[in-house]
């Protein structure tokens, strides 16, 4: 099948709390509600490229980009990087490109900056689709190395980190493994995980998640289906997606399942609203 559309590249330079910070993004136009994806540590923007294969999203404009420390985004200080760090950029990005309502998609790190961000202004959000995005402490279980497994070297952080991470039982953990060094620097790697970790700990998370009056789903891998807040979620009418051959990242290894619980959530959304 060819692509419906195209994603065009564009750069966008910003500064956020006094740190300069170059986006480097992929975008389409279009006359539906705008798609909005925020990708994972140690991924990028690339990460929902195939949205151009959805003939069913096809009306829809598209916003990805790369966070800062990830990708081509170059960012002055890696130290500022924190989560809240990177909604602040989500928010400027937003503006610049003159988005106001849309769908949300957010995967991990990306995840747990769209909570955020949808938690600063439910009305936006026309759906939330939450993949593996940070909900409670238990959901640590990469970023809280930067503890568990610290060392006063990034570079050497980094690559001990993603040596663990491949030779892990879990699905596409060596696939993403192998792209680390490429994809993230070292230098943004305390500032993410410390962050990540504060606000799985202490963010009430999981309150804030629930506390969304907006269509929200919570996709996950078969192998992480037994994170303890799956029946609280569907008790609270939380849409739950478990990817089949899948642990953390779906784009890796189931991407077909993964994209098909995306579309349906959107069209439902746009059907109800």
């Amino acid at each position: 099948m060819s692509p419906v559309n195209k994603l065009e590249p564009f750069t966008l330079p910003l500064t956020v709390g006094g740190t300069r910070i170059d986006v480097a993004g992929l975008h389409r136009d279009g006359t539906g509600t705008p798609l909005v994806f925020l990708h994972g540590f140690g991924s990028t923007k690339e990460d929902y490229a195939d949205v151009i294969q959805q003939e069913r999203l096809a009306d829809h404009p598209v916003l990805a980009y790369d966070a800062a420390g990830c990708g081509a985004t170059t960012c002055a200080d890696l130290d500022a990087a924190s989560v809240p760090f990177l909604v602040s950029v989500a928010e400027q990005v937003l503006r610049a490109r003159g988005i106001d309502r849309f769908h949300l998609v957010g995967h991990s790190m990306g995840g747990l900056t769209a909570l955020l961000l949808a938690d600063s202004d439910p009305e936006r959000i026309a759906s939330f689709t939450n993949i593996e995005g940070n909900l409670a402490p238990e959901d640590c279980f990469l970023s809280r190395q930067i503890v568990t497994h610290a060392h006063d070297d990034p570079d050497a952080f980094l690559t001990r980190f993603a040596e663990r991470v491949g030779g892990s039982r879990f699905h596409a953990g060596s696939l993403y493994a192998a792209s680390l060094p490429h994809k993230v620097r070292a230098g943004a790697v305390r500032a993410i995980f410390e962050s990540m970790v504060a606000l799985s700990d202490h963010g009430k998370l999981l309150d804030r998640f629930l506390g969304l009056p907006l269509p929200r789903m919570f996709m996950y891998g078969e192998q992480n289906n037994s994170l303890s807040y799956l029946p609280t979620l569907a008790e609270d009418g939380v849409e739950l997606a478990e990817i089949s051959h899948c642990a953390h990242f779906p784009m890796y290894s189931n991407p077909p399942q993964m994209w098909a619980r995306i579309v349906g959530l959107i069209s439902r959304a746009e059907t109800n609203s």
